[in-house]
């Protein structure tokens, strides 16, 4: 139960983090672009023009939606990642080692990151709300990369293989994104490239355990319940 929980704190976290990303952008005067403006515009607390690391102006009236968001998903990321993680008998995502103990604790990191960015914006607390997002976009990241490789054995190879792709291509759009390479993506485009990817995930690997019971090995139990049956049709 308290896995389930935790895949659904995955799904509710993020499903309430797109909703209100729309909301927030269409109260915007001027269009919001998801290729010009960054995540956090949205949360900027004074309309202003912003000079780095693009120019463009910035007034988000429903910032404070915005910044509530941003906590609620920070909260209910960790809150995800600490139930998700009990053992194989109780559904639990993870297996044991480093791999998965450091996968975690990072990914965790990254939902302390979007709750110090929506306490922070950027406009307020430029160094808090920057490292909220290296939090993110950085440890998160490369949490992604390392879950890969610490996912439980029942977890099936395809969602272990695209957390591991998740995961570089996520660190890649971070190295683009702080070189202002942006490949005709934008600032916004290439830094939701480096973002969006662990949402992604969450809700991927969320779904599935929240809906159903994930698919796996029969267990030891289940196999002794069959085996009558089969004997009897032998």
């Amino acid at each position: 139960m308290k896995v389930r929980i935790g895949y659904g704190a995955w799904v509710v976290g993020v499903v309430q983090f797109f909703v209100v990303h729309g909301v927030v952008e269409s109260a915007w005067a001027r269009p919001y672009s998801w290729a010009r403006n960054n995540i956090s515009d949205l949360g900027n607390a004074s309309c202003a023009w912003q000079a780095e690391p693009e120019p463009r102006y910035v007034c988000s009236p429903e910032h404070g939606l915005m910044n509530g968001s941003f906590v609620a998903l920070g909260v209910l990321l960790v809150v995800g990642v600490v139930l998700t993680g009990g053992g194989l008998r109780r559904g639990g995502l993870w297996r044991g080692g480093p791999a998965a103990f450091l996968g975690r604790l990072l990914l965790g990191g990254a939902g302390a990151g979007f709750v110090l960015a929506g306490l922070a914006p950027a406009d307020v607390d430029e160094n808090l709300h920057v490292l909220g997002a290296l939090l993110v976009m950085g440890g998160g990241n490369v949490g992604l990369v390392l879950a890969g490789a610490g996912l439980a054995d029942r977890v099936r190879p395809p969602l272990r293989w695209a957390t591991v792709v998740l995961g570089v291509v996520a660190v890649t759009a971070l190295g683009l994104f702080l070189s202002r390479h942006y490949l005709g993506l934008g600032m916004g485009g290439m830094e939701r490239a480096a973002a969006f990817p662990l949402l992604l995930w969450a809700l991927t690997a969320g779904v599935p355990g929240l809906v159903g019971r994930p698919a796996g090995p029969a267990s030891p139990r289940r196999l002794r319940q069959r085996a009558p049956v089969a004997a009897r049709v032998t």
